[in-house]
């Protein structure tokens, strides 16, 4: 059944009545106002998918409210209703943003028509179907390539958790495929036909945040040109992906909580509650733990949003699936960039299968599509894949130590490989200690304590 919500604005009270009980039949949410005046009330308390509006009513005609309208969500559709069947009339108000225009007397299977097909080209602008094919075939479980026994394990796991409600926390490091394994568990559910909506919790500005997630009224802060929906609206009866969910600022905890406990949250600026039905999966390379204990995250969210984890093994620990990433990878990018490449050379194999993946499946495919777009022959061989990995490999070859007849000091090579792992992140963060604690997955106190033990302790915190 249809959950969209329309306003009847009609000064005929016989009319609105029997328009309330027509498409509350046909499965809508439905609201009645008497005057385009209160149309314009209405609007500035609550999101309409469609008004179906009389053209002539008193104090503020239909084409005003109309333009008000408009203004205040221009995604609303409307559609005129008149007794006064006019050409001048119906072409001022397709001008100022009507739909369509319908005279009295109508009939009920005409306006059902109009109002089913409306809503659906709505719909539409917003969402390509013919893309949403795509995404839903690109999304199976089997499009998450693996064939190890940890890929076995997490293939298992998703089929028994695809059908449920249940909130699911993804865990990994950065390119293990979080976002790919959070669409194939809402396309493989009974939500598959809603909408999936992502927001990266760490890329939004705090200041807008809460707009973004609930949605916000016209005028409710400066920016405020016109009523949006927040994603959890737009998610309704899907599912909404929170990725890294470690970075939501401690405020928004407490109203994601809400969310959660209640299912219902108000716009910025309004004060209607919404309700909504939306499965969160929540992502994250952090130790949410651990930022429980620190008190950056509140422990009652973190359990909340934890009733199933699914951890992504890195790249390393699933070397067994790298010629066959490869041969997708290859495959893929061959196609893209029009080239007739469909084999690897023994020596490229190995130098993959010996690398160490810091940036996981997402940096092999990096590799991958650079190699075949520098590529001149049929075959992908060593040569584009030394230039861009023998940057990395210095670390790497720290590693690869044999140990000689008359054997090693363990300690000190540790500390060595150690002290070289400090001074990389470092590097990389130009020298701010707080996120190269970050990159080495260790806590600031750890971090601290390893750069005095080397005498690297200097430059900022944070």
């Amino acid at each position: 059944m249809p959950r969209d919500k329309i306003l009847v604005a009609d000064d005929e009270q016989s009319m609105r009545e029997f328009l309330e009980i027509m498409l509350k039949k046909e499965g809508y949410k439905v609201s009645l106002a008497s005057s385009g005046e209160e149309v314009v009330k209405l609007m500035e308390k609550d999101i309409y998918d469609l008004i179906l509006m009389d053209i002539r009513m008193p104090k503020l005609d239909g084409i005003s409210a109309l333009k008000k309208a408009k203004t205040i969500s221009p995604e609303t559709v409307v559609i005129m209703i008149t007794a006064y069947a006019s050409a001048d009339t119906a072409i001022k108000a397709m001008k100022e943003g009507a739909y369509d225009y319908i005279t009295k007397p109508f009939k009920i299977e005409e306006i059902k028509l109009i109002i089913k097909n409306a809503l659906e080209k709505k719909n539409l602008q917003k969402e390509n179907i013919l893309l949403k094919q795509v995404v839903r075939e690109r999304y199976h479980f089997e499009n998450i390539i693996g064939q190890s026994s940890k890929m076995l394990e997490l293939y298992d796991l998703l089929e028994k958790v695809a059908p449920t409600k249940t909130n699911i926390l993804i865990t990994g490091e950065s390119g293990t495929g979080k976002e790919l394994v959070a669409k194939a568990i809402h396309y493989n559910s009974p939500r598959k036909d809603k909408p999936f909506v992502t927001l990266n919790c760490g890329a939004i500005p705090e200041t807008l945040i809460e707009s973004e997630l609930f949605g916000h009224m016209k005028g409710a802060f400066t920016d405020a040109i016109a009523t949006k929906k927040g994603l959890f609206e737009v998610a309704d009866e899907g599912t909404i992906l929170l990725d890294e969910i470690s970075e939501l600022p401690l405020m928004m905890q407490v109203k994601l909580l809400r969310v959660l406990q209640d299912r219902e949250f108000k716009r910025v600026g309004g004060t209607e509650d919404v309700r909504v039905d939306v499965r969160i999966i929540s992502a994250t390379n952090k130790d949410l733990e651990e930022g429980v204990r620190e008190k950056r995250f509140r422990e009652d969210l973190y359990y909340r949003l934890n009733v199933i984890q699914i951890r992504l093994p890195s790249l390393r620990e699933r070397k067994e699936d790298i010629p066959v990433l490869v041969k997708h990878f290859l495959k893929k990018y061959s196609e893209e960039l029009n080239k007739n490449i469909s084999t690897l050379s023994p020596d490229a194999l190995r130098i993959l299968l010996n690398y160490h993946y810091p940036g996981n499946v997402r940096e092999l495919q990096n590799i991958v599509e650079r190699a075949v777009a520098l590529e001149s022959t049929q075959e992908l061989t060593a040569l584009n894949l030394s230039s861009y990995l023998n940057e990395q490999m210095p670390l790497k070859k720290q590693f690869d130590l044999d140990i000689p007849s008359e054997g090693i000091d363990l300690e000190k090579v540790v500390e060595e490989i150690e002290r070289g792992l400090l001074l990389k992140a470092l590097d990389k963060t130009k020298g701010i200690k707080k996120k190269a604690a970050e990159l080495l997955h260790i806590n600031f106190r750890s971090m601290r304590y390893r750069l005095e033990k080397y005498g690297l302790n200097h430059g900022p915190d944070s």
